[in-house]
């Protein structure tokens, strides 16, 4: 099970689309105990800084080849292949070595690219092949955050403290348990998913796709506006990933990591539901709500910045949580409820605005500068304190709220114009029905 746990069960239907897992126990596992293991291997925040950005750049070098892969050779092979690589991954956390780790961020970084558009593409492409009601689709992703997202992540932090704290078995167990449940996942896809794919021209090669995804962005600045808002948007988050166990623990304080993690994936789950209620609404747009929740998230990490000014630490090493991170802490859970209404309002406007013979295609070449936007970062972790880089987050996710007013925006005005051309050909025809009769 990875990225979605997409469970469709509709009246009527004897159909059951199961584990279009975005990241239920194959990723969440892994989530709490990365960074805390390449510390426990000897590394400092350099180092691991390092191996992240090994991740992200390997996703941004092959994303976009493997999601015109995916659209060109089939989704549910991407999906597979997803599977396999993120096993592999996790089978190298067991080795100390540098050179060994970083091999499996690579892959990991090449799994994260298929994560993120093949499961996705394939869940869209399934649904209106079998003629499903598009409205349905809001209805499936905010479920699926809800259940992948939420309930699962949460089970999965805690059996990842189990595992790694209660039962002694160390950083390492969730990465071994994370690669049981992706082969389990792995079976079931090969065993109940049909194929399907983007484009079916036979002739189109890879460059021709790029051209076709790169001609839709450029032409229609909704495309451009949603993918420069998920890359702000992710780009902060992915950064937040790597910031939240030392902004929690400055002075190394033992904090539960397992705990806090599923913690956080509880306000994500209450966020997937507050979308979920939203979303049913049908005179709310998501275009709107979505400025209020980028508006909120760029507080929240802004509240890191703000309990270093006015709250004095004892620097101290060891103890207890402060009461600075606990305030931090509860800024991070409302960040993760944020990030619980985000997937599946993000999903929505794909679905809308993407057009299918590319999807996957586009959807990597929007992570592209969220990846560049992470390495950078990454790189000069040394360079500047966390709380300069919870600014910078802050100040892009402003950036992405402005943007989602725009979005907005053209949104209306497109439907608008459409409207208007509608009631034209309607008066035009209307005029001259008397002239012919």
């Amino acid at each position: 099970m990875t990225r979605f746990l997409f469970c469709l069960i509709f009246a009527g239907c004897d159909l059951t689309i199961l584990l279009s897992v975005r990241q239920c126990p194959g990723d969440w596992l892994q989530g709490p105990y990365v960074y805390f293991l390449y510390s426990q291997y000897g590394f400092d925040k350099g180092d691991i800084g390092r191996l992240f950005i090994a991740g992200f750049g390997s996703s941004m070098l092959f994303g976009t080849i493997v999601g015109s892969l995916a659209d060109k050779q089939g989704r549910k092979r991407a999906c597979i292949t997803y599977c396999i690589t993120y096993i592999l991954s996790c089978i190298t956390k067991h080795s100390p070595q540098y050179k060994v780790l970083m091999v499996g961020r690579i892959l990991g970084g090449i799994a994260t690219s298929l994560l993120f558009s093949a499961f996705e593409s394939w869940l869209v492409a399934e649904h209106n092949k079998r003629g499903f009601d598009p409205q349905w689709l809001s209805l499936t992703f905010s479920k699926a955050i809800f259940l992948g997202n939420g309930l699962v992540a949460i089970i999965s932090g805690l059996f990842a403290n189990l595992l790694a704290d209660n039962l002694g078995f160390g950083p390492v167990a969730p990465f071994d348990a994370a690669a049981c449940f992706l082969a389990i996942g792995m079976a079931i896809i090969l065993s109940s998913w049909s194929e399907n794919y983007g484009d079916p021209s036979e002739n189109k090669d890879l460059i021709s796709q790029f051209k076709v995804a790169a001609t839709a962005i450029a032409s229609d600045e909704k495309i451009a506006l949603l993918g420069a808002i998920q890359s702000l948007f992710e780009g902060s988050m992915y950064t937040f990933v790597f910031l939240w166990t030392p902004a929690l623990s400055p002075n190394e304080e033992d904090i539960p990591h397992g705990f806090i993690f599923a913690t956080f994936m509880l306000s994500s789950m209450l966020g997937s539901s507050v979308a979920s209620r939203l979303m049913a609404r049908p005179t709310l747009k998501v275009e709107f709500y979505m400025q209020i929740v980028f508006a909120i998230s760029a507080f929240t990490l802004l509240l890191p910045v703000i309990a270093n000014f006015f709250l004095v630490t004892s620097g101290e090493k060891g103890g207890s949580m402060s009461f600075g991170g606990c305030i931090q802490l509860m800024g991070f859970c409302t960040f993760e409820a944020c990030v619980g209404l985000f997937w599946p309002s993000i999903m929505k406007m794909r679905s809308q605005y993407i057009p299918e013979e590319a999807r996957s295609t586009i959807m990597n070449f929007f992570r592209v500068p969220l990846n560049i936007f992470v390495c950078v970062v990454l790189y000069n972790v040394n360079a500047f304190p966390i709380t300069v880089m919870f600014g910078m987050c802050s100040i892009f996710l402003f950036m992405a709220a402005i943007l989602q007013r725009r979005l907005m925006t053209v949104a209306e005005s497109h439907k608008s114009s459409k409207g208007g051309d509608w009631t034209a050909m309607r008066e035009v025809g209307s005029e001259e029905e008397p002239l012919t009769a």
